[in-house]
């Protein structure tokens, strides 16, 4: 059998660069320290600094499941009317969620994300940088890359 990954070139990072940076949402994915399954949310995302952010409440599941576990993922997939979505570029990035200061991104947040002015100063929502181990790329039907940390900066 074939195999379905094919060599990873300047084509495929200036994709999985493209997805990255356009991405305001996407689906993070940690595992719940409670039931010890998989648990997936929906969160706000920028690329800022060379890495996706994440602004999240210290009231959700999934900031629970990050504080025992920073292992993550997060799902980004481009947004489109019409077609098929499987067919439709996306990207799973295999994270470590870190602390990041508040202060030195929230303009930046604020700038792609304006309606959060609403809560990123609330005590209870934090920042964190997800540090990308690896990238698993599918750029449409056919086109599957494996990307590492260096190949989205």
């Amino acid at each position: 059998m074939t195999d379905p990954i094919r060599p990873t070139d300047a084509q495929a990072r200036a994709l999985a660069k493209s997805l990255l940076t356009q991405a305001s949402y996407g689906a993070l994915g940690v595992i719940d320290p409670d039931t010890n399954t998989p648990l997936v949310s929906r969160v706000a995302v920028s690329w800022i600094m060379g890495a996706p952010h994440i602004l999240i409440s210290d009231l959700s599941l999934h900031t629970k499941a990050l504080s025992k576990n920073s292992a993550c993922s997060l799902l980004i997939a481009e947004l489109h009317s019409k077609g098929d979505p499987l067919t439709h570029p996306r990207i799973t990035l295999q994270c470590d969620a870190k602390p990041a200061d508040k202060a030195t991104v929230r303009d930046t947040w604020l700038e792609l994300h304006p309606k959060s002015k609403l809560y990123i100063d609330f005590s209870d929502f934090r920042v964190k940088r997800l540090q990308v181990r690896n990238a698993f790329l599918n750029g449409g039907f056919g086109r599957a890359f494996h990307l590492g940390p260096n190949d989205l900066t």
